[in-house]
């Protein structure tokens, strides 16, 4: 029996969690290495090979690692539950009109519940991974933080998860800063590791081409959606589109439509298949509507709280207060924000701290 106790840390093959794993081992930990595989590329009819978490060489990193240091490996299939959450989840919302996070909902409901079912299983009292992030406890709650490396923290993607998950989770990384993990890697004898690049695509679509994806997954969605409306805000018609779920909030690029000046999608309306386009300032707003909401820090969201509100990953957040709307949060920036997109993730902080988290379901109006 180990004196630090039992721990199931998720492998992924890449330097992060390789580090996690062995850094754990050192300091005393019983440690168990699993690798999940969440998604088969090659049925998608994509064009690139596996990446990332699903890449076979990654696979067979995350286990040489283990070999190495004398602890057990598992390789855990969860594609099914994977694909029949994640992905129709992701197809759903761009069918809404939203642009969705999957990789937020992946580690809520996926990951997470898989770890911890595995980790009782194998009677491993905490789970770890190669996020950048920390957490403590305080108050009778589990409190998520932002990490030590403020370009690399990940608390955003993990909002959603809940108290249990949260209070048997250890982020070894929080408190260093990625260059002195890649150090950690080469100084523990995994010199190629150590320069190995991150992959920033989402798994099951490796090649960055959502469209592409939506494509094969509704092969008659291109049919049924082209040739729908350009409008600017007062209605005119000033172009056709290739179909709504085509477009995210914010687009510049690609909208092949000349206007001698630049314009943006704006706001999208799947009912009608139409595509709003305006100048930047008319991506301003000052409002907005976040359902399924997951408080953290606190056990209910204080009403009237001030909060920083981060709208995506690499957003450096805005000042806001936050009140209670029908068991959602209305969220009232201080000063106008930029592209805020339904179906993307709101997290509300303190500090450092995340008060909580939920899905943007609206903008409102001012």
């Amino acid at each position: 029996m180990s004196r630090k106790g039992k721990v199931l840390v998720a492998m992924s093959g890449g330097i992060d969690s390789t580090v996690v794993a062995l850094m754990l081992h050192e300091q005393g930990y019983e440690v168990i290495g699993i690798t999940m595989k969440t998604w088969d590329y090659a049925a998608s009819g994509g064009g690139k090979k596996e990446t990332g978490c699903c890449n076979l060489d990654s696979f067979n990193d995350a286990r040489q690692a283990a070999v190495d240091h004398g602890f057990p490996h598992y390789v855990l299939d969860i594609r099914e539950e994977f694909g029949n959450f994640v992905i129709d989840n992701f197809v759903e919302e761009y069918m809404a009109g939203r642009t969705p996070n999957p990789c937020v909902l992946c580690n809520t409901h996926i990951k997470w519940a898989a770890l911890l079912k595995r980790a009782n299983a194998l009677d491993c009292e905490f789970i770890a991974t190669g996020h950048y992030a920390k957490v403590r406890e305080e108050n009778g709650r589990h409190v998520l933080s932002k990490a030590k490396d403020l370009t690399k923290d990940q608390s955003y993607v993990l909002w959603g998860l809940g108290q249990e998950n949260l209070s048997r989770s250890l982020y070894p990384l929080g408190d260093y800063l990625k260059t002195e993990v890649r150090e950690l890697a080469y100084d523990m004898g995994y010199k190629e590791l150590s320069k190995k690049a991150e992959s920033y695509e989402i798994c099951f679509v490796p090649d960055n081409d959502y469209r592409g994806f939506l494509k094969r997954r509704i092969p008659t969605l291109e049919a049924s959606v082209a040739n729908g409306d350009f409008v600017t805000t007062d209605g005119t018609v000033v172009g056709k589109h290739k179909g709504y779920p085509f477009y995210t909030i914010g687009q510049r690029k690609g909208l092949d439509v000349a206007f001698g000046k630049p314009m943006y999608v704006t706001k999208i309306i799947p009912e009608t298949n139409t595509v709003v386009l305006g100048e930047e300032q008319e991506l301003q707003q000052q409002k907005m509507l976040v359902s399924g909401v997951n408080p953290i820090k606190y056990a209910t969201i204080p009403e009237g709280i001030k909060a920083v509100t981060k709208i995506r990953y690499k957003d450096a957040g805005a000042e806001s207060t936050l009140h209670h709307e029908n068991n959602q949060i209305a969220v009232a920036f201080t000063h106008m924000v930029k592209g805020i997109a339904p179906g993307q993730s709101a997290v509300f902080y303190e500090g450092d701290d995340v008060i909580g988290g939920g899905i943007i379901r609206s903008v409102l109006e001012s």
